[in-house]
């Protein structure tokens, strides 16, 4: 499906979803679009998109849509609540989550969509705020293969990386390996910086040094020089990302895999929580350390 003139809906508009919307915009869709706040669809409404008083109004004027929410309660509210997707859309309706949710949701949400005559592939997304705005998402697809193909040439408008990693569930699975790398990543990163400065070291200099070698990664290069300017403004939220590291935890001890990394950020990113900084940036964590919370 190309993306000029097709019917396409947008359920969540907030620092991902927005962009997102936009970009399809930008494509020719028809964008029709539902968020809770209607203020956070303002700007896409005067780019062109025609706004929707529920998720089922919009689910009837559509051949595909996308949602992009906080959370699986709220990804379950908006699939199977009686103003939802799967109750309410037109036969043949492809909808596609890019919410990071929970694999085994995922799964229900396929095979509920199936039942009812529609189809539904999971498909979070990696690259945070810059990656929405500049339309180089990682996008992981779990689902059939005929639907993906279908979706294919939309997805490529929002992202740079897209691959379809298996059946129903497979992108979620996908996004929590990508969580898990994020986890290592950051801490670490954090923890260089907090190293560096405890040294009396200049950290900026650190960085420079560190980035182009082999402890090199987008944490350090992207989120660190953040830290250091005390920008904490959320690329993506802290308490997002705990709910991503919790449903990883349950996923892995349902495989019965152990993750004692993984356990470590959720504890920690637990903390953040509990400081009352989750609506904060994941670089964040760094306060902590530097206010002696760790």
């Amino acid at each position: 499906m190309e993306p000029k003139g097709a019917r396409i809906g947008f359920v969540g508009l907030g620092v991902m979803g927005g962009p997102m919307a936009g970009h399809l915009i930008s494509a020719g869709a028809s964008l029709h679009v539902f968020t809770r706040t209607r203020e956070k669809a303002k700007s896409v409404i005067e780019a062109g998109a025609c706004w929707h008083e529920t998720p089922a109004e919009l689910a009837r004027e559509c051949d595909v849509v996308f949602t992009m929410v906080g959370y699986p309660k709220d990804v379950e509210e908006i699939y199977f609540g009686s103003d939802g997707l799967i109750a309410n859309g037109r036969k043949g309706l492809l909808l596609v989550d890019t919410t990071t949710s929970r694999p085994d949701l995922a799964r229900r949400i396929h095979e509920a969509a199936r039942a009812a005559g529609l189809r539904a592939l999971d498909a979070p997304v990696s690259g945070g705020d810059l990656g929405a705005r500049n339309a180089t998402l990682t996008i992981m697809v779990g689902g059939e293969r005929e639907d993906f193909a279908e979706v294919e040439p939309l997805l490529r408008v929002l992202g740079k990386t897209v691959i379809l990693q298996g059946p129903a569930g497979s992108g979620q699975h996908t996004k929590m390996a990508n969580q898990i790398i994020i986890a290592g990543n950051l801490t670490g990163a954090i923890e260089s910086m907090v190293y560096a400065q405890a040294a009396g070291l200049d950290p900026r200099r650190v960085l420079e040094s560190v980035s182009s070698g082999s402890a090199g990664s987008w944490q350090l290069t992207s989120m660190m020089p953040r830290v250091l300017d005390g920008n904490f403004a959320p690329g993506f939220y802290a308490k997002h990302f705990l709910k991503d590291l919790r449903i990883a935890l349950d996923s892995a001890k349902a495989m019965n895999v152990p993750l004692p990394l993984l356990e470590l950020a959720e504890r920690l990113f637990s903390l953040v929580e509990k400081e009352g900084k989750g609506e904060l940036g994941t670089q964040v964590l760094y306060l902590l350390y530097k206010e002696g919370r760790i």
